[in-house]
């Protein structure tokens, strides 16, 4: 009898349980990290608002832009957000937090096959700047505390082109642009004297490369790369995860996995929004594809 209670407790549990879960995924929340153009984001995003309904089962789809990389990261983290595609710097953040907060489901292609990306470091072409030794005792400008190859990768790989100088101490003041299109930007109106963004490094550069920041503005039409010249090219970067809440719905988890790997065929035109450029398609990742930019950020942390 008294098992027949257990049992019955734990069913009555289960479906409490599953209401609440299903009552949790009436919407679906997306979180955009910040660095570009609110209303573009919104733009671009929008056709997953139009689509993802439908295909994952959940009455509505909402778009939720931060105004920097944190806010996002924030989000994820209480909870509050069902996917969002970060740097992985940003997804390193978010696991020495709280490494079940959210997962990694995916990852971008290059046009090359290439699962990674550059972080890029542009000056003004008039400047008369053309190498890391013409930019001692200058201004420095980083993109976001929290992007990738905005900030945490070259501040790790800058000081061994700089003849193992210091960062701090090579330039004469370093600080942050407010997200990768404002810090071009800063940087053609003079800010700074050079500036990190990021780009696929595949194609050529006159043109912005194939994806990234870089070619973002130009497709935008608020970028003239002849304005630009090209300092520095860090090590590959591992291209940023697709992460989704850890304690989604298996259900709507699998679905939505599956609706990502088919868009580069489904709406290339949606894929190629959401994405920034050109890309072949997607591949799985797990958080072992970004040990290496955790140990890094992990290690920059506690120095």
């Amino acid at each position: 009898m008294f098992r027949k209670a257990l049992l019955a407790a734990a069913a009555l549990g289960a479906l409490v349980a599953h209401s609440a879960q299903a009552e949790d995924l009436k919407e679906f929340r997306i979180g955009i990290i910040g660095g570009e153009n609110e209303a573009d984001r919104l733009r671009n995003f929008q056709c997953m608002v139009d689509k993802l309904p439908a295909a994952i089962g959940v009455e509505k789809v909402s778009l939720f832009p931060a105004a920097d990389y944190d806010g996002t990261i924030q989000g994820l983290l209480g909870g509050t957000l069902d996917y969002a595609e970060l740097g992985a710097s940003g997804f390193a953040k978010i696991y020495l937090a709280d490494a079940k907060a959210v997962e990694p489901i995916l990852t971008t292609v290059q046009t090359d096959g290439a699962t990674g990306y550059y972080s890029i470091m542009v000056a003004r072409k008039d400047s008369g700047i053309k190498t890391l030794a013409d930019l001692k005792g200058k201004k420095l400008g980083f993109a976001d505390p929290d992007s990738t190859s905005g900030y945490l990768i070259p501040s790790v790989t800058l000081p061994k082109d700089l003849g193992g100088a210091a960062v701090k101490d090579y330039f004469s003041e370093t600080g942050f642009g407010g997200g990768h299109e404002n810090l071009v930007l800063e940087v053609l109106k003079g800010t700074f004297d050079a500036g990190t963004t990021w780009g696929s490094g595949v194609g050529d550069f006159s043109e912005g490369y194939t994806s990234g920041n870089l070619r973002k503005m130009v497709d935008k039409g608020i970028l003239d790369m002849d304005d630009l010249t090209e300092i520095w090219k860090s090590p590959l970067i591992p291209n940023g995860p697709i992460v989704v809440r850890t304690s989604l719905d298996a259900d709507i988890k699998s679905k939505f996995k599956d609706f990502m790997i088919n868009l580069p065929k489904a709406d290339p035109a949606c894929f190629s929004a959401i994405q920034g450029g050109d890309f072949t398609g997607y591949t799985e990742v797990t958080t072992e594809f970004y040990q290496p930019i955790i140990d890094a950020r992990k290690a920059q942390i506690g120095s």
